[in-house]
């Protein structure tokens, strides 16, 4: 079942996520005629630590998805918290993968995704951070992570709960072949696989035909698909194209911008401020900043979902599909969340169901 990533709404309580998934979720189930929904629920670490520790509340909140037609077959542990604040940007990495809080916060979504899991799924994942991000980051540091990815790696073993890292560029494992060779040197393939972010991987250039081989090659399984798309442009030192971008250019969020050089270099900048100054603009570029999949920006930029389509035509395996449009708060004009969110999921059905990925 194809699902829709609720870190969109700001609720960090659990009477808020109800709330919310009642305004929304339940409208947008309702909008496509569907008995039942995916959602691929975000719990910030307070709410989540209350229901590790509490069996009955866990089950509540079961029968409170169950009531709404809601399916759960995974979770986005990425953001720890505050991820709508006025101002989130490399906030989103902390704590990092050495931090004791992480892995407590890991272990009680593998306790609360057991038993909110749908029936009918064959496993239950959790996408997290690619560690942290690249700075500062040590040999040592990369021992405490191994240490603390196996901790939570035992606590998987009896469960039907996979983690999956997502690599994210400008992150310790910045690239999906990052993943592919610090992965098999320190996590157990059978229980840790990888989230494959299409936005994140269309904003690296990676061709995603030798991105998957990769992954085949080195036996790490996609444990799940963050269906997203990021901005492209042809021609960034065009005024057209530089107008259309600064409509994006938006505070809340960290926009990772990549220009592909003519001898196939990759050169980076960590935010959509300093493209301007610190890209020559040769080359197109493209913008980490989640667009709706059923629509286009504005001429002369466009959406990456060819990139998403082409990911999973080429996939083997049945990986969960998670649409992660996060950015509807900060788009341009003012969208409707209930049709948007529905509008994407119609795309995703209509589009993803072509290779073989079931709704």
């Amino acid at each position: 079942m194809i699902s829709y990533c609720t870190n969109v709404h700001p609720a960090e309580d659990l009477p808020g996520i109800l709330a919310q998934l009642d305004a929304y979720a339940v409208p947008v189930r309702e909008r496509l005629g569907a008995g039942r929904l995916g959602v691929g629920l975000w719990l910030a670490a307070p709410v989540a630590r209350g229901l590790a520790e509490d069996r009955t509340a866990r089950a509540r909140l079961r029968t409170e998805l169950d009531a709404r037609g809601l399916a759960v077959y995974t979770l986005n542990a990425f953001p720890y918290g505050g991820f709508h604040a006025d101002v989130v940007k490399h906030a989103v990495y902390r704590p990092t993968w050495t931090e004791a809080a992480r892995t407590s916060y890991t272990l009680d979504c593998v306790t609360v995704l057991t038993d909110l899991l749908a029936d009918d799924a064959e496993y239950g994942s959790i996408s997290t951070l690619p560690l942290a991000w690249r700075e500062p980051w040590s040999v040592e540091d990369d021992r405490r992570a191994a240490a603390a990815l196996r901790q939570v790696t035992d606590a998987l073993r009896p469960t039907p709960v996979r983690l999956a890292i997502e690599p994210e560029p400008g992150c310790v494992l910045d690239t999906v072949a990052d993943a592919a060779r610090w992965l098999p040197r320190y996590a157990d393939l059978d229980l840790v696989g990888l989230c494959l972010d299409t936005c994140h991987l269309a904003v690296s250039f990676a061709d995603p035909g030798h991105t998957l081989s990769g992954l085949d090659a080195a036996g790490i399984r996609v444990m799940k698909v963050q269906a997203s798309a990021a901005l492209h442009v042809d021609a960034p030192r065009e005024q057209e194209a530089r107008s259309a971008l600064a409509a994006f250019d938006e505070p809340r969020y960290l926009h990772q911008v990549r220009e592909l050089a003519a001898g196939g270099e990759v050169l980076a900048v960590d935010d959509l401020p300093e493209a301007e100054a610190g890209l020559p603009g040769d080359g197109p570029w493209r913008v980490h900043f989640h667009l709706p999949l059923h629509a286009q920006p504005p001429r002369p930029l466009r959406a990456t979902t060819d990139v998403l389509t082409t990911v999973l035509a080429g996939l083997t395996g049945d990986p969960h599909v998670e649409v992660e449009t996060y950015t509807w708060s900060v788009l341009p004009g003012e969208p409707d969340l209930i049709e948007g969110i529905a509008a994407e999921l119609r795309w995703a059905e209509e589009n993803l169901s072509r290779e073989g990925i079931a709704s």
